[in-house]
């Protein structure tokens, strides 16, 4: 399993001090916290996408071709990219070159985002979140897998002998997530097209994160791709962690209560409880992290969200030397112990892993995949309409 961090890029006042960074001094913040994850040996870093305060993470490939080139090991990823609000083809165009600039190591999450203003300004309607999500989606794959593309939809002009630049790097595009919370129909695209599905169920209880991860895995098998239990999911999580749990408790409280991810609303004692907020010692993580496979089954990556709500950099620099030292160590011992079988993905495939997966179905680099039929219905995914099975499954 990989582990690693993402940050939603907020810019929040420290409430221990009344400092307030710029969004110069956050956006440095980041790339630090990014190199320090990869010297501490953790798996990923993933940034989010916001075009709105208090969220500087505007531009997410100017980051990660940044960071492509001062990490050595490190995934460098999204912790969602706006399918909805972003052209496809810039997406196209911007995560082939960070690809390429990477020598693939990189994957994306697709997402439609928290924030609806966003939809108007990029001249959209959140209305049309999910139709967008589909057919934007769609396009993008095809200008990742064909070299010429003809297309005309419903939310952008039509292309015509149109070609994406740079190609993907040996022709085997980036590894994609759908990232979602709460929509079903996210879940059936990702099981549609064999790619990742990572619940951030920063804000949900277990309950509901196990409900979501087996609607993809039963999906995912429907159309082919494998069984349900090789399907490849991700986990969002939070933690705060302190030798002594008290000093934990005690220490967190005060950024909890103001932190725009969650502040100003349940107590810290409900959300700890229904959420995967873990405030404490490592081995209260280590016992909580490690119990997750047993709701959700074998899963490939685990996130933490521990850059937030104000905390002073040297916080968050502390709260990775504890995960990568003391924390997933144990974890990856654990869970990887509960893998059911070795055909079950032990992480997500690499780009080496998908370009050799590639050649061996005779693909060659460049093989024009085109579009990609369900061979249950004869359907495409623009035309599949997921919402209403996916609906129907979960009593919408």
């Amino acid at each position: 399993m990989q582990f690693g961090i993402f940050s939603v890029s907020d810019v929040t006042t420290d409430p221990t001090t009344g400092h307030t960074p710029d969004d110069t001094e956050r956006v440095r913040a980041m790339l630090t916290i990014a190199k320090h994850a990869d010297e501490a040996g953790l798996d990923v870093f993933a940034t989010g996408e916001h075009h709105n305060p208090p969220f500087v993470a505007s531009s997410p490939t100017t980051m990660l071709g940044y960071l492509a080139g001062v990490t050595t090991n490190i995934t460098l990823s999204t912790a969602t990219t706006l399918i909805t609000t972003n052209d496809p083809v810039r997406l196209a165009e911007e995560y082939a070159m960070l690809q390429v600039i990477s020598g693939g190591r990189m994957d994306l999450m697709m997402g439609r985002g928290n924030t609806g203003p966003v939809y108007p300004w990029f001249g959209q309607d959140i209305r049309n979140g999910i139709p967008l999500a589909i057919e934007n989606y769609a396009l993008l794959r095809k200008l990742w897998t064909e070299d010429v593309v003809d297309w005309k939809g419903r939310f952008r002009t039509p292309l015509q002998g149109f070609t994406s630049t740079p190609r993907p790097l040996d022709g085997v595009p980036p590894f994609v997530w759908h990232g979602s919370i709460r929509s079903p129909e996210i879940a059936e695209q990702a099981a549609y097209y064999g790619d990742g599905f990572l619940h951030n169920n920063i804000f949900w209880p277990m309950s509901h994160t196990k409900q979501m991860v087996q609607f993809y895995r039963e999906r995912y098998e429907h159309y082919g791709h494998g069984r349900a239990d090789q399907a490849i999911v991700g986990l969002g999580g939070q933690v705060f962690v302190r030798k002594n749990s008290q000093d934990a408790w005690n220490e967190f409280r005060p950024f909890f209560d103001v932190a725009p991810v969650y502040g100003h609303g349940p107590s810290m004692e409900d959300f700890t409880r229904e959420t995967p907020l873990t405030v404490g010692s490592p081995q209260q993580v280590i016992d909580r992290y490690g119990a997750f496979v047993e709701e959700v089954g074998y899963y490939q990556r685990q996130m933490f969200l521990v850059d937030h709500a104000g905390l002073p950099l040297k916080t968050v620099l502390e709260q990775i030397d504890i995960l990568a030292g003391e924390i997933v160590p144990e974890l990856r011992r654990i869970v990887e112990a509960k893998r059911p079988a070795d055909d079950v993905p032990l992480n997500p495939p690499t780009h080496a892993e998908r370009v050799a997966a590639a050649r061996a179905a005779g693909q060659a680099a460049a093989t024009h995949v085109g579009d990609s039929v369900d061979p249950y219905t004869g359907t495409v995914a623009e035309d599949a309409r997921p919402a209403s099975r996916a609906g129907q499954s979960f009593g919408l």
